[in-house]
C-alpha cells in the first residue's frame, strides 16, 4: 500500500510542475506485480477428530477431584493427556450426551441428568469446535434444560446439532467453516428414554425411528444445499455395552452413507468401542465409546475409547473424501481423579480387535498410538 501512495504522489508532483504524466519524459511507474491481487487457493484437506459420550457421573472421582474449594468445578484436567489430539485437528466434534444444570445446582446423575456447567468449559478448553447434542438424556431436564445447555455452548463458542431452542433453528442447517471449508453436521437420537417431545415442541430434538433415518437425511440435504463441503451425520443408538453394532443401527448408518449429502456417520450411545467400516468408500465410526463417564456397571470394557481423525482431501472432481482414517485408542483412567489418557497395552489391544471386527484394517484404517 505504501508503494503505491507513494507512485501516487510523484504522479501527481509532476503534473503539479506541468509535465504530463505517461510521456516518454516523464514514463507513469510500472504496477508493482507483487500488488496485483489474487484469490487465496482453496484449500486441499484438512483433519476431523472426533470422541464418545461425555456423561458427568455424580458422587464418583470425576465430580470430587474436579470440585474446588469454592464449590465450583474444574473438568479442564480430565483432557489434558489428549489435548494435542483435539487440540491438532482443523476440526474437533464431541457428544455431550447430558443436559446441563443452573450453575451451582442441583446436579443429578443418572438415570435422568442435569450436570456440572463447567464441562462445557472444559470442553471449550480442550478445543473442541462443535457437538452432537442428540441423545437419550437430551430432556433428562425437560426443555428448560435443553435450552440452557444450548446457550452453555453459545457461550463457550462450540456450534451443536441435534437439539434447538425454536422451530426455525431445526430447520437451519449447521454449518461450521474449517479453514475455508464448509462442514455440516447433524445429529438425531434413536430414543428418549420414553421421555414424550414436549407437546407444541416436537421439533426440539432430532429423533430417528432407525433404520429410517429420513428425517437425518432431509437435514443432511439442506446443509449441501447451503453450501457444504461435507456433512457429518451424528447417529446416537442402538444397544448399550455391546462391541458389535446391531442388524437396525447397520442398516442406518447404510441408508446414511448411500446419501450423496452424507460423507461421514459417527456412532455413540454403546458406552463401549465398536467397529470402524468403510462402506462404498465412505467410514463410518459405529461407536466411539466413553469419552468422559464413571459407569458402575461390571464386566463391560465401559472404560475403554477412541479418537477417530479423519482427513478430507479435495479430489479432481472438487468433493471432499476421506484419504485417511485413523483411530488412536484412549482410555478412562479412575484414580483420585478421571482423566482421559492413551491407551495402555491391553486396553490398546482389545481396542484393535474390536475396532478391526468388520474389516476396517484392510481397508486402509490406521490404528495408531499417538
Amino acid at each position: 500500500m505504501r508503494r503505491w501512495v507513494a507512485a501516487a504522489a510523484a504522479v501527481l508532483l509532476t503534473a503539479a510542475c506541468g509535465a504530463e504524466p505517461g510521456t516518454p519524459e516523464n514514463p507513469a511507474p510500472a504496477p508493482d506485480p507483487r500488488a496485483t491481487a489474487t484469490a487465496p487457493p482453496e484449500p486441499e484437506s484438512f483433519t476431523l477428530v472426533a470422541t464418545g459420550d461425555v456423561l458427568v457421573h455424580q458422587g464418583r472421582r470425576l465430580t470430587d477431584g474436579a470440585q474446588r474449594p469454592d464449590g465450583s468445578y474444574d473438568f479442564s484436567g480430565v483432557f489434558a493427556p489428549v489435548s494435542g489430539i483435539i487440540g491438532d485437528a482443523d476440526l474437533a466434534i464431541c457428544h455431550l450426551e447430558t443436559p446441563v444444570a443452573p450453575e451451582g445446582g442441583p446436579y443429578r446423575g443418572y438415570p435422568s441428568f442435569a450436570v456440572q456447567p463447567e464441562i462445557v468449559d472444559a470442553l471449550a478448553g480442550a478445543g473442541y469446535d462443535l457437538c452432537s447434542t442428540a441423545s437419550n438424556h437430551s430432556l433428562d431436564d425437560g426443555f428448560e434444560g435443553l435450552t440452557r445447555t444450548l446457550d452453555a455452548l453459545d457461550a463457550a463458542g462450540i456450534a451443536h446439532a441435534g437439539t434447538y431452542r425454536s422451530q426455525a433453528e431445526g430447520q437451519e442447517p449447521v454449518l461450521v467453516d474449517v479453514g475455508g471449508v464448509t462442514v455440516g453436521h447433524v445429529a438425531a437420537t434413536f430414543s428418549l428414554n420414553g421421555v414424550p417431545l414436549p407437546p407444541g415442541r416436537e421439533w426440539s430434538v432430532d429423533v430417528a425411528a432407525v433404520p429410517d433415518v429420513e428425517g437425518v437425511l432431509a437435514a443432511a440435504g439442506r446443509a449441501r444445499a447451503a453450501g457444504a463441503d461435507v456433512v457429518v451425520a451424528s447417529l446416537h443408538c442402538c444397544q448399550e455395552y455391546r462391541n458389535d453394532p446391531t442388524e437396525t443401527q447397520v442398516a442406518a448408518v447404510r441408508a446414511l452413507l448411500a446419501s450423496p449429502d452424507v460423507d461421514l456417520v459417527l456412532g455413540h450411545h454403546a458406552h463401549v468401542v465398536q467397529p470402524f467400516e468403510r462402506i462404498d468408500g465412505k467410514w463410518v465410526a459405529y461407536g466411539l465409546g466413553n469419552h468422559v463417564a464413571e459407569h458402575a456397571t461390571e464386566g463391560y470394557p465401559t472404560e475403554d475409547s477412541v479418537a477417530a481423525r479423519f482427513t478430507f482431501t479435495r479430489g479432481d472432481d472438487g468433493r471432499f473424501a476421506v484419504a485417511h482414517a485413523e483411530a488412536v485408542p484412549l482410555r478412562i483412567e479412575i484414580g483420585t481423579g478421571v482423566q482421559v489418557v492413551p491407551a495402555d497395552p491391553v486396553s490398546w489391544s482389545r481396542i484393535f480387535e474390536v475396532l478391526d471386527r468388520r474389516g476396517a484394517v484392510a481397508a486402509g484404517l490406521d490404528v495408531v498410538r499417538d
